[in-house]
Parts: C-alpha cells; structure tokens; sequence
C-alpha cells in the first residue's frame, strides 16, 4: 500500500557529510530500538488518543449514517474550522475527491473557511445560498476565537434565511462533554459529533473532523479506518528494521541533529497529495518545535511546479534540507500525449508518452539531481491513491510523530507556543478574563512610506 524508501538518505548515496552510514544506523536502533516496543504498549492500551481511532468502528457508522440522510439535501458543505479542524479534511478533500470538484454536478459542494480574513469569508457566503447549505462547525475546545467568528457569521446566515428551520443546515464536531459548543449543541438540539477529549486537533483527521466531510462527500470513511489500522500493525512491529514510523522518524531525527538538516521538505509528484503535505507541516512543526535547540522546520513543495522554483535552491542552495518525495505508481486516471507534430519536431519526444510516465521521469530526475548533488532524500511510495492508502498516510506520519517526539526528548501533544500568541490576541480583543495590553509600540524610524 505504502512504502518508504531511505537509500538515498544513506552516506552511500551522499556522502558521510550529508548521509547516514550503515554504522550509525545501526549504532542509533541499538540505542533507540526499544521504542518500537513501548509504541506497541501504547497501543495496545490506547495510551494516545489517535491510537484508538483505527478500532473505533462505531464513529464510521454514525457519520455514514448522517451522511445517507443529508447527502442529497444539500448543494453545499462548509466546513468552518482551523488547523487540524480544517487541514485532514481539505486533504482527503483535494486527495480523493475530483480535482474540479465544485466544477462538476457532483454534490454537496465542498467549502473550508479556515481564517478570519474578510474578503474570503464575505466571498464564500456570496456564492453559497444558505438554504442548500450544510454548515459544519468544528473546534476541539468548543470556542477557537476564529472558528467562533466564521460560526457566528454562518449562524446567522441560516437564522435570516431559514428562521426557526435553520438547525437543519447544522452540524458540529467538537468536545464530548465541554466547551461552549457543545453546551450550544445541546440547548439548541443541533446534531454534533465527540472529537474525543483525548484526541489533539493535529491528530483529529481519522474523527469526524475528517470522516464527516469524507462521508458527505462520497467517501466511505471505513476505508480510511482500514488503512489507518493496517497501518498500525506496521508501526507496532518490535523490529525495527521493519517498522516504518519508527523509521521515518529515526532517519529524520538523524540527519537533523546529525547532519544539520534542520528543514524536512515534502513533495508529492500528484496533485492529490499536495495537501497531505499541508496537513503534514502542521503536524510536524507543532509537535515538535518545543526546544530552542530542536525542532526541524517543515517546507512544502509540488512535483513538478516546484522543479520550476523551489528546487533550484533544494540542489545548490545550502545543503540544510531532507526532501520526503511522495509518488503514486498507478493513477486513477492517465492522459496521453497525442501525435500531432512532425517526428523531427523538438516536442515529438513526448508524443506518445503519457503523464504518469512523464511525471515520473521528472520525480526521478530530481531524484538523481538531489543525489548528485549530496543532498539526502528520501520517497513514500503509494501503490495508488485510495481511501485507504491515504488513512494509511496519516496514521503512518502520526506514528512517526510520536516516535520524533521520542527521539527529541519532547512532548509530542501540546503547543504552548500557539497558547502565548492566543492569550495576547484575546488581551487585545477584549476577551473576559485577559488582562488588556497594548500593541507592540511603533518607533516610526523603522517604517518607510
């Protein structure tokens, strides 16, 4: 289903200044190897609340079910959210999904609104009637401050349009047992969804923060959950020669304390996946940039756009950068280039070729590039993009987060970093309970008009 491939992250590849030898390899499993182990009892246990989402059958059911009964109502589906309220669902959205969705007849429509930026909100709600709009309103603490904004916005939208009727175009995913709303939910008798208390945002895309959306959509969310579970057993093997988040994380972690390589950029070669890496960068960045001294910065990248920008910098730029490149061996669909010039014409070359094999000539030519050039990559192989390949995906890049977390000595589930910028915004906003404060003051010789 899903492969990962390191050779090129090896000194034999490129280089001992910028690869791992087979001897440090060894030397670091040695020393580090238990912790396939200690994974494994921590799933067993469910310890960390992603953990148990692969075995809970019963939520696929009940948004499978609300999906049957809704699907066909609605034009339209907003999803209001932000961070790992928005990002897992915009990535099974954009991996599973028709690329012109909103282009086509297929229905509902499908919409993120995951800022506070007033042009786009006020855009979005020009272009969607209310009355054939299904809102889902999704935060984990029940009142993120810009979550709150869209919903009020949405909310009274449906109120104007709807008057009393307007709890029908409603649903929202939040808290099991607190927060503002879920109590709204409850006094209200809108339907909502548990996102489990001990589930973070971040690791909330297999609950129906991501399954609602996929289920509304057409996409049966059990496949993701079997994927996600298989998975699983991968991470959980006690070799760790043969464990794949294990390893992820360890080649990582490696060269980046090791060799520097303190900016992991991934780059699908399919568009599909481009937002799985968007989902990623949250992931990887607020989990584990908790030290000064550690904490990789995560970059995205598109093959084969940014063979035409970013990769420039990737080959002779520093050599500070680890490029995950993710390819899909068998697309869904394929398209042929057509013989329509002379065969002595400098594009006829391409005549005859289809688009998978030109897109993976071009992955394998940055590939050798990025070798040539001493600069250690690394591929996740996807047999083809499916529900399930893709539930694989994020357990597998979840499991290799805990085990980073490991590895840097942090923890992995919290983000004290996002709290201090909330804490000041809700000063400045006025919030009860925040003492106000004042901007940042201006010196004015530091601006130019």
């Amino acid at each position: 289903m899903i492969s990962f491939h390191y050779q090129n992250a090896t000194a034999g590849r490129v280089g001992s200044d910028h690869g791992l030898s087979d001897v440090e390899l060894d030397e670091a499993i040695a020393r580090t190897g238990s912790l396939c182990s200690r994974f494994a009892q921590d799933a067993e246990k469910g310890t960390h609340g992603f953990m148990r989402l692969p075995r809970d059958r019963s939520t696929p059911a009940g948004v499978s079910a609300f999906a049957r009964e809704n699907r066909g109502r609605f034009r339209n589906f907003i999803q209001i959210g932000i961070g790992g309220s928005a990002l897992g669902a915009t990535a099974i959205h954009a991996a599973l999904s028709h690329r012109f969705h909103n282009e086509t007849d297929a229905r509902p429509r499908f919409y993120v609104l995951d800022n506070v930026d007033p042009e786009e909100t006020r855009a979005l709600f020009d272009v969607v009637e209310p009355r054939e709009t299904l809102v889902h309103v999704v935060t984990k603490s029940g009142d993120t401050t810009e979550t709150m904004a869209g919903f009020l916005v949405a909310l009274r939208r449906l109120k104007d349009a709807l008057g009393d009727g307007w709890k029908k175009n409603l649903v929202v995913t939040t808290d099991p047992g607190k927060g503002f709303l879920r109590t709204f939910a409850r006094e209200e008798g809108v339907p909502a969804f548990d996102l489990p208390e001990p589930v973070g945002g971040r690791f909330s895309v297999l609950t129906p923060v991501g399954l609602l959306p996929a289920a509304m959509l057409g996409i049966d969310p059990a496949l993701l959950l079997d994927g996600a579970s298989a998975m699983e057993a991968k991470c959980r093997r006690a070799d760790p020669r043969t464990n794949p988040g294990y390893l992820f994380a360890l080649v990582a972690h490696l060269l980046d304390t090791k060799r520097g390589k303190r900016i992991h950029v991934m780059m699908p070669y399919a568009r599909a996946l481009r937002d799985v890496g968007d989902w990623f960068r949250q992931l990887w960045a607020e989990s584990l940039g908790k030290n000064p001294q550690v904490g990789p910065t995560p970059m995205l990248a598109l093959g084969t756009t940014d063979q035409h920008s970013q990769v420039q910098l990737f080959n002779e730029g520093p050599n500070d950068k680890y490029v995950i490149l993710l390819e899909c061996e068998k697309f869904r669909q394929d398209v042929t280039v057509p013989e329509a010039l002379p065969a002595n014409a400098p594009p006829a070359f391409l005549q005859g070729r289809t688009f998978s094999q030109i897109l993976a000539a071009m992955k394998s030519g940055t590939e050798t590039a990025l070798v040539q050039n001493r600069r250690p990559n690394a591929t996740l192989h996807f047999e083809e993009i499916s529900a399930a390949s893709l539930g694989a995906c994020f357990y597998l890049l979840e499991a290799a987060t805990l085990y980073a977390g490991w590895l840097y000595g942090v923890n992995p589930f919290d983000q004290p970093g996002v709290e201090a910028g909330k804490k000041a915004a809700f000063a400045l906003l006025g919030k009860p309970g925040f003492s106000p404060t004042a901007p940042l003051p201006e010196d004015p010789r530091y601006v130019v008009v």
